[in-house]
C-alpha cells in the first residue's frame, strides 16, 4: 500500500488549565493522582496513540500546559478523548480549553504536492 492511500495520522493540541484542586497537590500528589487514575485508564482503553507534554504557564495566563497527541486515526483519537473523559484529567484535574486537530500537510496529501511549508534549517 502506498502513503498516499494510508490514512495519515491524526494530531490533536489539547490546550488545557490547570485547576485550584489540581494545584492545591503536593508534586508527589500530582505525579500519583496521574499515574494511577488517568494513564491506566489511557492505557486500557485506546491503542494507537503517543503524546507529548508543554508546560506554558510561565507564557499564557488563559493555558497552562499544551498535550500534543498523535493518533494513528480518527477512530484511535476519539478512543482517547472518551477515556480521558472518563478520568478525573477532565474537567477536574484540568479545564480542556481547546482542541486543535488536524493532519499534518494534509494540504500537500491533498493535492499531490510537496510540503513546502514544512521547513528545516
Amino acid at each position: 500500500m502506498s502513503d498516499e492511500n494510508t490514512p495519515p495520522p491524526v494530531t490533536a493540541f489539547m490546550l488545557v488549565k490547570t485547576t485550584p484542586e489540581w494545584l492545591a497537590m503536593s508534586v508527589e500528589e500530582r505525579v500519583a493522582a496521574f499515574t494511577t487514575q488517568v494513564v491506566p485508564t489511557i492505557e486500557a482503553g485506546t491503542t494507537g496513540v503517543r503524546s507529548r507534554f508543554y508546560d506554558t504557564e510561565f507564557y499564557s495566563a488563559r493555558v497552562t500546559d499544551v498535550w500534543v497527541w498523535e493518533a494513528d486515526d480518527h477512530d484511535a483519537y476519539q478512543r482517547l478523548v472518551d477515556a480521558l473523559r472518563e478520568t478525573p484529567f477532565w474537567d477536574r484535574y484540568f479545564e480542556v480549553v481547546d482542541l486543535l486537530v488536524g493532519t499534518e500537510n494534509g494540504y500537500a496529501r491533498t493535492y499531490g504536492v510537496e510540503a513546502v511549508t514544512t521547513i528545516s534549517t
